[in-house]
């Protein structure tokens, strides 16, 4: 069974919110649209309130659905939900990760993004090019 997750796609004047990673797990140093694991009896939604409030100290609003990609790896399987997002208050506090940028999806392929953020970002280039 896949662990779920949820990604934020957090879009202010036109760019996106991405995040790389610690140097802790197993994809370590790599970008990602940040989010975390959907906890027993949390909706999706939920999940990424709670995951931005704690690994960024802001408080977002989610939209709507976006995309579903699934990443099997050795030991395992990852299905992640991206959800759109709108900042609603609070400053960017990094807790987890070491770096963030606001980029536009143009930009997303110069970025080494996490296997299951790679059809995302791939999506997102499409659709805005």
């Amino acid at each position: 069974m896949p662990t779920k997750v949820t990604a934020a796609i957090l879009v202010r004047d036109g760019a996106i919110f991405i995040a790389k990673r610690g140097a802790e797990g197993r994809f370590a140093h790599q970008w990602e649209f940040p989010g975390g694991k959907i906890e027993p009896g949390e909706s999706p939604e939920d999940c990424l309130v709670r995951e931005m409030q704690e690994e960024f100290g802001i408080r977002v609003v989610v939209d709507r659905f976006f995309a579903e990609s699934t990443h099997r790896f050795p030991g395992g399987c990852i299905q992640v939900f991206a959800y759109f997002c709108r900042w609603q208050s609070g400053e960017i506090r990094p807790t987890e990760h070491e770096e963030y940028r606001w980029v536009s999806a143009a930009e997303l392929s110069g970025f080494d993004f996490a296997p299951a953020d790679v059809p995302v970002a791939e999506r997102l280039m499409k659709q805005f090019p």
